[in-house]
């Protein structure tokens, strides 16, 4: 089995200060890139980074050091505009699975990423595999029916009313080729976008997806592994966290 990571990495990371793109910001003494590449190298076959045109020549320099694809997404319409800029990539090496991490998820758990990869081995192999975590005051809920699909979305940067506790995404994803080429391409060309934001976000993909195919979840071990580092307060809590992990 074959795969390409897809890294969307177009934040400018302008609260995270440092005057360098926010996927090299450093974490712990190392840009967050370079903790990625080491958490997923190990299953995966190809790196794609998505920069937008302010950082490409430093993410560039680094996709050239670590053997990695770019793309450039040139206006900021969203994560799933990034996404798809993954298609040259995806049709030129043709691998049998795309997984997908926001630049700043650098708190998952090796476990996870293992286990994500036990279930995708499977013969019957689903659509979508995605992490999720529970926890209180959420940032993003999905909803479910009664069978336990997942059918709908909630999302506090749309404006939408937060339950107290829900179950969200850690920001990493696994799906098919196929779900890629095809579904991905039919949900892109409905043109959705957020009420809230304007933009066209990846997200809403997963109950839409979940209603026409199969879509797996399952829980990861630590509500820490779904904190993106978006300011010098996650990012404290993320460097703290990891101490506390190593070995003594």
């Amino acid at each position: 089995m074959t795969r390409l990571l897809v890294i969307p990495a177009a934040g400018r990371g302008s609260r995270l200060g440092g005057g360098v793109p926010k996927p090299l910001v450093e974490i712990a003494g190392r840009p967050m890139l370079d903790h990625l590449a080491d958490l997923h190298r190990p299953f995966v076959d190809r790196l794609l980074v998505v920069a937008n045109p302010f950082s490409i020549d430093a993410i560039g320099a680094w996709a050239r050091a670590h053997g990695a694809d770019v793309a450039v997404q040139r206006e900021p319409t969203g994560m799933l505009d990034a996404i798809l800029l993954a298609a040259p990539s995806i049709q030129a090496r043709r691998p049998d699975r795309i997984w997908i991490t926001w630049a700043d998820q650098v708190g998952v758990l090796p476990a996870t990423v293992r286990r994500l990869a036990v279930i995708e081995s499977d013969v019957a192999a689903p659509a979508l595999i995605v992490p999720t975590v529970r926890r209180s005051n959420p940032y993003i809920h999905f909803s479910r029916a009664a069978d336990g699909r997942i059918s709908g979305l909630l999302q506090r940067r749309e404006g939408d009313v937060m339950p107290e506790s829900g179950e969200g995404d850690i920001g990493l994803f696994a799906m098919s080729r196929a779900t890629f080429d095809e579904d991905l391409a039919e949900y892109a060309g409905l043109g959705a976008s957020g009420a809230g934001t304007g933009e066209r976000n990846f997200l809403p993909f997963i109950p839409w997806l979940a209603a026409r195919k199969s879509v797996v979840t399952f829980p990861c071990s630590d509500p820490m592994e779904a904190v993106g580092v978006n300011t010098p307060a996650d990012r404290e809590a993320i460097e703290a966290w990891m101490r506390a992990r190593r070995p003594a």
